[in-house]
């Protein structure tokens, strides 16, 4: 009955945005008003988010049961957004009625995938382990259309999207299915990850890949990191900053987060609390010149503040975990090319012979064109030999694999044996995806 009278109240009092081009100079504000409900402020981010707006500043409160947002945002470029059909976009989805907000306790996410097969998986991370799946995957002729994978502190985990390379839809065999899940946990369990590892295939419906991969990490890569007497974890001067305190005459937990500024950044410090059962009543956000703050005034979702050490521990592992994830680490490569079957494979099992390891990749293709995004590293630790990169070039073909060096990389020397790393990875002809269907059937 209370949950029946909250939607009546939602529906009586809809979502009323304003979007203001005229009171700031150098950003767009929007200002969001609703009933408050779990989620609401998520909701709001992750739709701005996904609509490519980065959030330069914003104030929050959700007091007294509505929920009042104020965001400045400017596009990729840090433009003003001046095109009509996108600030009618923005306030078309921001007022749409909050009972579409997906449940924070049930299956997240926004986006329908009605065509393709969702794989999720996550384990101990390892050095070729994106190729060994993407064989397993070509070998029972499955495509994959997108595919995120992130990896941190040893943990790897990813969302793959495959459909069946006959039909070029969603896999509705059950027997395959099974058959596609037990050879990639095969591959997830084979460096004795047993009591970890895990893998889910979901049939058509919907889901958040941004939302989902946070959840997957959530309890694997949150290593314990000891805190200072105010609750502060001793980061290096490139890892975030988390304090966690006590507002004792509010009944609040106060948390602040000071980090390198980045794409998406608050979007993953919401999700992390949200995901978390943590409500945010008060905050405020601010970003300039590299850097970001971030100060939150929360409670659980049972009314009460922060309890105990390890819980104020726990809010600190997790949100580091969170914003230290989406940093790329590596070197980037960009691959553009015609999409076939196969390709991801042969490109993975490329990297993986010139012994490089991918920390995170974006995969997507449209219209017959593959464009896949490697972060890259030397599994020995050091930086990527140039000359290691041409090789892969000619391999894969110039004008299809693009590099983004940075300062670092151009500076660094190649070392005299690299050429004798490549001619040996060149002589390696064993096609490695028939070794794991023959091993591991």
């Amino acid at each position: 009955m209370d949950d029946e009278f909250a939607k009546l109240i939602r529906r009586i009092n809809p979502p009323r945005v304003v979007i203001d081009n005229d009171s700031c100079a150098d950003a767009t504000i929007i200002k969001v008003d609703s009933v408050k409900k779990h989620g609401t402020l998520l909701h709001v981010v992750q739709i701005l988010t996904d609509m490519n707006l980065v959030i330069t500043k914003g104030y929050i409160s959700s007091d007294a049961g509505w929920f009042m947002d104020v965001f400045n945002v400017v596009d990729s470029n840090g433009n003003k957004i001046i095109n009509q059909d996108i600030i009618s976009d923005i306030q078309m989805k921001l007022e749409n009625t909050d009972d579409s907000i997906p449940s924070v306790e049930g299956m997240v996410g926004m986006v329908p995938f009605q065509e393709y097969t969702c794989i999720e998986l996550t384990g101990s991370d390892r050095p070729g382990l994106l190729s060994e799946v993407c064989a397993v995957l070509t070998d029972l002729r499955c495509n994959v259309v997108s595919a995120e994978l992130w990896t941190h502190k040893a943990r790897a985990a990813a969302v793959v999207h495959i459909t069946d390379d006959s039909t070029g839809c969603a896999i509705g065999d059950a027997k395959r299915l099974e058959s596609i899940k037990e050879l990639l946990c095969t591959v997830l369990k084979s460096n004795n990850d047993t009591k970890t590892a895990k893998l889910v295939l979901s049939p058509p419906g919907v889901a958040h890949v941004e939302r989902r991969i946070h959840q997957m990490f959530a309890d694997h890569d949150c290593e314990m990191i000891k805190g200072s007497e105010g609750g502060a974890i001793q980061a290096e001067s490139s890892h975030p900053l988390v304090m966690v305190s006590d507002c004792t005459e509010k009944h609040y937990t106060v948390i602040t987060v000071r980090s390198k500024d980045r794409p998406k950044l608050l979007f993953d410090t919401i999700c992390t609390l949200t995901d978390m059962k943590y409500v945010v009543f008060h905050g405020g956000i601010h970003s300039g010149k590299g850097e970001a703050y971030q100060e939150y005034y929360v409670r659980s979702v049972d009314g009460a503040p922060v309890r105990s050490e390890a819980e104020r521990q726990r809010i600190m592992q997790c949100l580091e975990a969170a914003i230290e994830r989406r940093s790329s680490k590596g070197l980037e490569l960009e691959l553009c090319a015609d999409d076939r079957i196969g390709l991801l494979s042969s490109i993975t099992r490329i990297l993986r012979e010139n012994s490089l390891c991918v920390k995170r990749a974006e995969i997507s293709t449209k219209g017959g064109k593959a464009r896949d995004i490697f972060y890259v590293a030397d599994s020995t630790g050091n930086q990527v030999d140039p000359r290691i990169v041409d090789s892969i070039r000619q391999q894969i073909g110039e004008d299809s694999l693009h590099v983004k060096w940075d300062s670092d990389s151009l500076a660094k020397q190649p070392q005299e044996n690299s050429i004798g790393v490549i001619l040996g990875n060149l002589f390696r002809t064993q096609t490695f995806s028939s070794f794991l269907i023959r091993s591991y059937s």
